[in-house]
């Protein structure tokens, strides 16, 4: 294993055009659960399942059910970024890493200091009145009981979070496309790749080596030029700057 973050190393010493590619595994180290991982979220006992809960029909159908959910579950709000976080940025700043793209939704790799970050599956630090957009906090959703409600016109608020049968934001994925398309190395991490259409954005890489650290199998460890199998933080906090 030694071996292998030496590897790391130097690849990314010889490329500055690095996209990072993440997904739940990123924040399990900071304390937020996953959904996929024995003590993850699919793995716990609810009413319904979570991708029931946390569908768009459910949240028009059962809105208290939905925001006592994503209260409980979605906003936590008392994490910090961790070393997998904080290196992304420090490569970012050294001009080695381009871009993040990410399926998380904390905004941890914002609070680490990461500038370009897209967002595949939105934010639970944006949410928006559905009647006259005004705009609110996650401080603000975590405050509040029942649906929430807009303080200018009484509308519903609904986070900036991609939901089951939503689409992505287009412009986010037309970023995180360019970006991928352009790098001369990637590194996914904390990520099964299970989860579409995002996972589908691997395909438009093209660059010379593709780096897949993550604890699980995915289903493009053949295709990876090296494969780690350690938590991403232990593994991108060892890597020199």
């Amino acid at each position: 294993m030694k071996d292998k973050k030496a590897l790391l190393q130097e690849w990314i010493d010889s490329h500055d055009r690095i996209v990072f590619f993440g997904g739940a595994g990123v924040s399990t180290e900071s304390g937020i659960p996953d959904f996929r991982s024995v003590d993850g979220l699919y793995h716990q006992q609810y009413a319904y399942p979570p991708e029931v809960i946390l569908s768009h029909s459910f949240y028009l159908s059962e809105p208290e059910v939905f925001f006592d959910f994503y209260r409980n579950k979605m906003l936590i709000l008392d994490a910090q970024p961790n070393a997998a976080h904080r290196k992304l940025a420090e490569l970012e700043a050294a001009g080695k890493l381009t871009a993040v793209v990410t399926q998380n939704i904390d905004g941890l790799h914002q609070a680490a200091g990461s500038k370009t970050v897209y967002e595949l599956h939105g934010s639970v630090h944006r949410n928006t009145c559905r009647k006259c957009g005004k705009k609110y906090d996650a401080q603000y959703m975590a405050a509040t009981k029942g649906v929430p409600r807009c303080e200018a016109c009484g509308g519903s608020i609904k986070p900036d979070v991609v939901l089951y049968e939503e689409g992505l934001d287009q412009a986010t994925v037309d970023g995180a496309v360019r970006a991928i398309s352009e790098a001369d190395m990637m590194i996914v991490g904390g990520t099964s790749l299970v989860v579409y259409p995002a996972a589908g954005l691997l395909r438009y890489f093209r660059g010379d080596k593709l780096v897949l650290i993550n604890k699980g199998a995915t289903g493009m460890d053949s295709s990876a030029d090296l494969l780690i199998s350690e938590p991403i933080g232990e593994v991108l906090g060892q890597i020199h700057v």
